[in-house]
Protein backbone atom coordinates (compact mmCIF):
# COMPACT_ATOMS: atom_id res chain seq x y z
CA UNK A 1 0.00 0.00 0.00
CA UNK A 2 1.41 3.39 -1.02
CA UNK A 3 1.72 6.04 1.66
CA UNK A 4 -0.99 8.26 0.18
CA UNK A 5 -3.38 5.29 0.13
CA UNK A 6 -2.39 4.37 3.68
CA UNK A 7 -3.04 7.93 4.90
CA UNK A 8 -6.48 7.86 3.36
CA UNK A 9 -7.24 4.47 4.92
CA UNK A 10 -5.93 5.74 8.25
CA UNK A 11 -8.14 8.85 8.17
CA UNK A 12 -11.21 6.74 7.34
CA UNK A 13 -10.48 4.35 10.22
CA UNK A 14 -10.19 7.31 12.57
CA UNK A 15 -13.43 8.79 11.27
CA UNK A 16 -15.32 5.52 11.69
CA UNK A 17 -14.09 5.16 15.25
CA UNK A 18 -16.14 8.25 16.15
CA UNK A 19 -15.88 9.49 19.70
CA UNK A 20 -14.49 6.17 20.95
CA UNK A 21 -11.12 6.61 19.29
CA UNK A 22 -8.76 3.84 18.29
CA UNK A 23 -5.32 2.90 19.62
CA UNK A 24 -2.11 3.21 17.64
CA UNK A 25 -1.53 -0.50 18.16
CA UNK A 26 -4.84 -1.42 16.56
CA UNK A 27 -4.26 0.99 13.68
CA UNK A 28 -0.85 -0.58 13.09
CA UNK A 29 -2.36 -4.06 13.07
CA UNK A 30 -5.10 -3.10 10.61
CA UNK A 31 -2.62 -1.46 8.25
CA UNK A 32 0.11 -4.09 8.70
CA UNK A 33 2.74 -1.53 9.68
CA UNK A 34 4.64 -0.69 12.84
CA UNK A 35 3.30 1.54 15.60
CA UNK A 36 6.14 3.93 14.83
CA UNK A 37 4.96 4.19 11.21
CA UNK A 38 1.38 4.83 12.36
CA UNK A 39 2.48 7.64 14.66
CA UNK A 40 4.54 9.18 11.86
CA UNK A 41 1.49 8.98 9.57
CA UNK A 42 -0.70 10.55 12.25
CA UNK A 43 1.75 13.46 12.45
CA UNK A 44 1.58 13.83 8.65
CA UNK A 45 -2.24 13.90 8.76
CA UNK A 46 -2.22 16.53 11.48
CA UNK A 47 0.33 18.64 9.60
CA UNK A 48 -1.86 18.47 6.50
CA UNK A 49 -4.73 20.06 8.41
CA UNK A 50 -6.74 17.03 9.51
CA UNK A 51 -8.52 17.76 12.84
CA UNK A 52 -7.08 14.94 14.93
CA UNK A 53 -7.59 14.45 18.64
CA UNK A 54 -5.82 12.10 21.03
CA UNK A 55 -6.62 10.73 24.48
CA UNK A 56 -3.73 9.28 26.51
CA UNK A 57 -3.85 6.42 29.00
CA UNK A 58 -5.64 3.05 29.15
CA UNK A 59 -8.63 3.00 26.82
CA UNK A 60 -7.33 6.06 25.01
CA UNK A 61 -6.39 6.46 21.40
CA UNK A 62 -6.75 8.71 18.40
CA UNK A 63 -9.75 10.09 16.56
CA UNK A 64 -10.85 12.41 13.77
CA UNK A 65 -13.45 15.12 14.23
CA UNK A 66 -16.93 14.18 13.02
CA UNK A 67 -17.44 14.72 9.30
CA UNK A 68 -13.72 15.15 8.57
CA UNK A 69 -11.91 13.07 6.00
CA UNK A 70 -8.72 13.23 3.97
CA UNK A 71 -9.08 12.36 0.27
CA UNK A 72 -6.31 10.34 -1.32
CA UNK A 73 -3.49 12.38 -2.86
CA UNK A 74 -1.86 10.71 -5.85
CA UNK A 75 0.23 13.18 -7.81
CA UNK A 76 3.24 12.38 -9.93
CA UNK A 77 6.49 14.13 -9.13
CA UNK A 78 6.07 16.26 -12.28
CA UNK A 79 2.56 17.29 -11.24
CA UNK A 80 3.80 18.31 -7.80
CA UNK A 81 6.60 20.40 -9.33
CA UNK A 82 4.15 21.96 -11.78
CA UNK A 83 2.13 23.22 -8.82
CA UNK A 84 5.27 24.56 -7.12
CA UNK A 85 6.39 26.32 -10.31
CA UNK A 86 2.99 27.89 -10.95
CA UNK A 87 2.74 29.32 -7.44
CA UNK A 88 6.36 30.45 -7.32
CA UNK A 89 6.06 32.23 -10.67
CA UNK A 90 2.90 34.03 -9.55
CA UNK A 91 3.85 35.11 -6.04
CA UNK A 92 1.87 38.34 -6.52
CA UNK A 93 -1.35 36.49 -7.35
CA UNK A 94 -4.32 36.55 -4.97
CA UNK A 95 -4.12 33.83 -2.30
CA UNK A 96 -0.55 32.91 -3.38
CA UNK A 97 0.55 32.41 0.23
CA UNK A 98 -2.36 30.06 0.89
CA UNK A 99 -1.57 28.17 -2.31
CA UNK A 100 2.04 27.72 -1.18
CA UNK A 101 0.83 26.40 2.17
CA UNK A 102 -1.51 24.01 0.37
CA UNK A 103 1.35 22.65 -1.73
CA UNK A 104 3.39 22.02 1.41
CA UNK A 105 0.48 19.97 2.79
CA UNK A 106 0.29 17.98 -0.44
CA UNK A 107 4.02 17.28 -0.33
CA UNK A 108 3.68 16.02 3.25
CA UNK A 109 1.28 13.25 2.23
CA UNK A 110 3.03 12.10 -0.94
CA UNK A 111 4.74 8.75 -0.72
CA UNK A 112 8.47 9.09 0.09
CA UNK A 113 9.69 8.06 -3.38
CA UNK A 114 7.47 10.57 -5.21
CA UNK A 115 8.35 13.31 -2.74
CA UNK A 116 12.08 12.67 -3.19
CA UNK A 117 11.76 12.77 -6.98
CA UNK A 118 9.72 15.97 -6.78
CA UNK A 119 12.33 17.59 -4.53
CA UNK A 120 15.08 16.69 -7.02
CA UNK A 121 13.09 17.93 -10.03
CA UNK A 122 12.16 21.17 -8.24
CA UNK A 123 15.86 22.12 -8.10
CA UNK A 124 15.82 22.14 -11.91
CA UNK A 125 13.11 24.83 -12.13
CA UNK A 126 14.12 28.43 -11.40
CA UNK A 127 11.89 31.51 -11.26
CA UNK A 128 12.66 35.21 -10.91
CA UNK A 129 9.54 37.18 -10.01
CA UNK A 130 8.81 40.87 -9.71
CA UNK A 131 8.26 42.44 -6.27
CA UNK A 132 4.71 41.89 -5.04
CA UNK A 133 2.44 44.28 -3.09
CA UNK A 134 2.81 44.34 0.68
CA UNK A 135 1.42 41.39 2.59
CA UNK A 136 -0.95 43.70 4.50
CA UNK A 137 -2.50 45.04 1.28
CA UNK A 138 -2.81 41.60 -0.29
CA UNK A 139 -4.38 40.18 2.86
CA UNK A 140 -6.97 42.97 2.94
CA UNK A 141 -7.88 42.45 -0.72
CA UNK A 142 -8.11 38.69 -0.31
CA UNK A 143 -10.25 38.94 2.83
CA UNK A 144 -12.61 41.51 1.32
CA UNK A 145 -13.12 39.37 -1.79
CA UNK A 146 -13.69 36.15 0.15
CA UNK A 147 -16.02 37.74 2.72
CA UNK A 148 -17.64 40.17 0.26
CA UNK A 149 -16.97 43.19 2.43
CA UNK A 150 -16.43 46.76 1.27
CA UNK A 151 -12.74 47.60 0.89
CA UNK A 152 -11.35 51.06 1.67
CA UNK A 153 -8.30 51.83 -0.45
CA UNK A 154 -5.87 54.69 -1.02
CA UNK A 155 -5.19 54.62 -4.75
CA UNK A 156 -2.87 56.56 -7.05
CA UNK A 157 -3.93 56.62 -10.69
CA UNK A 158 -1.59 56.75 -13.68
CA UNK A 159 -1.92 60.55 -13.84
CA UNK A 160 -0.66 60.83 -10.25
CA UNK A 161 -4.03 61.65 -8.68
CA UNK A 162 -4.47 60.02 -5.26
CA UNK A 163 -7.92 59.28 -3.84
CA UNK A 164 -9.48 57.28 -1.04
CA UNK A 165 -12.30 55.06 -2.22
CA UNK A 166 -14.73 52.48 -0.92
CA UNK A 167 -14.80 49.54 -3.32
CA UNK A 168 -17.03 46.47 -3.48
CA UNK A 169 -14.70 43.72 -4.79
CA UNK A 170 -16.12 41.65 -7.63
CA UNK A 171 -13.16 39.81 -9.12
CA UNK A 172 -9.39 39.65 -9.52
CA UNK A 173 -8.06 39.75 -13.07
CA UNK A 174 -4.61 39.31 -14.55
CA UNK A 175 -3.73 40.63 -18.01
CA UNK A 176 -0.29 41.13 -19.55
CA UNK A 177 1.30 40.09 -16.26
CA UNK A 178 -0.51 42.79 -14.29
CA UNK A 179 -3.01 42.06 -11.50
CA UNK A 180 -6.17 44.15 -11.11
CA UNK A 181 -8.90 44.42 -8.50
CA UNK A 182 -12.19 44.87 -10.33
CA UNK A 183 -15.02 46.24 -8.24
CA UNK A 184 -17.86 48.69 -7.81
CA UNK A 185 -16.37 52.06 -6.86
CA UNK A 186 -18.73 53.92 -4.54
CA UNK A 187 -16.91 57.18 -5.24
CA UNK A 188 -17.53 56.97 -9.02
CA UNK A 189 -20.71 54.91 -8.73
CA UNK A 190 -19.40 52.59 -11.43
CA UNK A 191 -17.38 49.46 -12.05
CA UNK A 192 -13.64 50.18 -12.08
CA UNK A 193 -10.36 48.30 -12.62
CA UNK A 194 -7.72 49.10 -10.00
CA UNK A 195 -4.09 48.14 -10.62
CA UNK A 196 -3.12 46.25 -7.47
CA UNK A 197 0.41 47.65 -7.55
CA UNK A 198 -1.05 51.21 -7.33
CA UNK A 199 -3.02 50.50 -4.15
CA UNK A 200 -1.06 52.20 -1.36
CA UNK A 201 -3.26 51.21 1.58
CA UNK A 202 -6.21 48.88 2.02
CA UNK A 203 -8.48 47.94 4.90
CA UNK A 204 -11.58 45.81 5.17
CA UNK A 205 -14.66 47.59 6.52
CA UNK A 206 -17.62 46.02 8.31
CA UNK A 207 -19.93 46.99 5.44
CA UNK A 208 -21.37 44.16 3.34
CA UNK A 209 -21.25 44.44 -0.43
CA UNK A 210 -24.50 45.15 -2.27
CA UNK A 211 -24.27 42.09 -4.49
CA UNK A 212 -22.68 43.35 -7.70
CA UNK A 213 -21.99 40.42 -10.00
CA UNK A 214 -19.25 39.30 -12.36
CA UNK A 215 -21.66 39.83 -15.28
CA UNK A 216 -21.67 43.57 -14.54
CA UNK A 217 -17.96 43.75 -15.32
CA UNK A 218 -18.72 42.94 -18.95
CA UNK A 219 -17.50 40.35 -21.41
CA UNK A 220 -14.03 38.93 -20.60
CA UNK A 221 -11.38 38.71 -23.33
CA UNK A 222 -11.75 35.71 -25.60
CA UNK A 223 -8.77 33.94 -24.03
CA UNK A 224 -9.68 34.76 -20.40
CA UNK A 225 -10.86 31.96 -18.14
CA UNK A 226 -11.59 31.32 -14.45
CA UNK A 227 -8.77 29.67 -12.53
CA UNK A 228 -10.71 26.53 -11.55
CA UNK A 229 -9.37 25.00 -14.76
CA UNK A 230 -12.23 22.52 -15.24
CA UNK A 231 -13.10 21.43 -18.74
CA UNK A 232 -16.59 22.15 -19.94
Amino acid sequence: MKRAERLHALSEMLRRSGGRGISAERLAGELAVSVRTVKRDLDALENSGAPLWSRPGPGGGYGLAAGATLPPVSLSSAQAVALMAAVSAASDAPYADLAAAGIRKIMDVLDPRTRARADELAHRVWVNTLPSPSRAIRSALEEAMAEQRVLRIRYTAMDGTTTTRDVEPVLFACTNGQWYLVGWCRLRNAMRWFTVARIERASVTKLACDGHTVQEVGEPPANARPVHGRSE
